[in-house]
């Protein structure tokens, strides 16, 4: 009685667990794919509410992609880099070398519109100076550049040096053209290597020669005597042959030391024949006559042939200290010819001096 007594109690508590089991909340374990499912969704539906928060629908996703520099590198900039290029010459560098401007004056024979007869033969003179930084020397020439050429040589090269900042007097033969007519013919100089160059800035100017041929008769240089039955006043000849363009006998540049002589009529130094003799006395230095030559100081002006043949001319020497630079003299040569000279430069430390002079026929 009792062994069934005792199963049935066990059979009880059996079946009440079991039930009791049944009621209770049963854990269960993570599921792996829920969780990565979730974390997806959340992660799209964040960049979905950032996207729509900082660009607003409708405008273009910028991608910025950042570069970091290396501390050993410099960082780049906006500046592009160009690639280098070759040096090309300044205008400084370009004519530093050889430059010229107008002497004063610049046509020392033949101004502009000189009427000359058909067929004359003439000289044209023209002082230019060496504003550059290279000595003029043999190698270079004064060359027709275009226009007329009237009978002229292509080029004609320089007599000697000249250096930066002096003056040099150039002459060119030519004959006038047969037919009357204005002509004109344009000159620059050239260099050692066959370079031409002008006056001017950058030197591209020409300097030129400018005649008027005619037929027509024009006043000589050889002043007229007046004859007693004249009534002209003494003074019209005068004026007249001063306006006129006298030919050129002979034209040149002299430097002289101390005890040197020159023969104006053939621009020859310590010559037999000299005109004047550049000699010392006491403490100073004196240009002197030679032989028959006469000698006188004209002034600032420039003379032409009749105001040297109207000058106070003598033997006496002129002493060149009290003789500013620039000063013209007039002269008579041992030969009876007439001409003018300029006291361009004078050097106080060797007592060297400069005569730019011109003799007429």
């Amino acid at each position: 009685m009792r062994l069934p007594f005792i199963l049935s109690c066990l059979l009880t508590l059996l079946i009440a667990f079991l039930i009791s089991g049944c009621n209770m909340p049963r854990r269960e374990a993570p599921s792996t794919e829920m969780n990565i499912t979730q974390a997806y969704e959340t992660i799209q539906a964040r960049l979905t509410q950032d996207s729509q928060t900082n660009f607003p629908q409708g405008t273009p996703t910028l991608t910025i992609v950042a570069t970091i520099p290396s501390p050993l590198t410099t960082p780049p900039t906006n500046t592009p880099t160009r690639p280098p290029t070759a040096t090309q010459p300044t205008a400084t560098s370009r004519f530093a070398c050889d430059q010229a401007s107008a002497g004063n004056p610049i046509d020392v024979t033949i101004p502009d519109d000189t009427v000359i007869q058909p067929g004359q033969s003439f000289t044209k003179v023209w002082r230019l100076q060496n504003t550059g930084t290279c000595t003029w020397n043999r190698s270079y020439a004064v060359a027709f550049f275009s226009g007329d050429q009237m009978g002229a040589p292509p080029s004609v090269a320089l007599a000697g040096d000249v250096t930066p900042g002096q003056s040099v007097d150039i002459s060119v033969d030519m004959v006038a053209p047969s037919k009357a007519g204005k002509y004109q013919g344009n000159w620059k100089l050239r260099n050692a290597s066959n370079v031409l160059f002008g006056i001017g800035p950058g030197g591209a100017a020409p300097f030129w020669v400018r005649i008027v041929v005619s037929v027509t008769s024009t006043p000589t240089a050889t002043p007229r005597t007046p004859t007693p039955t004249s009534t002209a006043p003494a003074t019209a000849t005068a004026t007249a042959t001063a306006t006129a363009t006298s030919p050129v006998y002979i034209v040149g540049t002299a430097s002289l030391n101390v005890g040197a002589t020159l023969d104006l009529d053939k621009d020859q130094i310590n010559s037999s024949g000299a005109d004047i003799a550049y000699t010392p006395t006491d403490s100073k230095h004196q240009l002197a006559p030679q032989e028959s030559a006469l000698l006188g100081v004209y002034g600032n002006n420039q003379p032409v042939q009749a105001n040297c043949q109207s000058s106070a001319l003598g033997s006496s020497p002129i002493v060149v200290e009290d003789t500013p630079v620039g000063t013209y003299l007039c002269y008579r040569t041992h030969e009876g010819r007439y001409g003018r000279a300029r006291l361009s430069n004078f050097n106080t430390e060797n007592f060297t001096i400069t005569l730019e002079f011109l003799t007429w026929p």
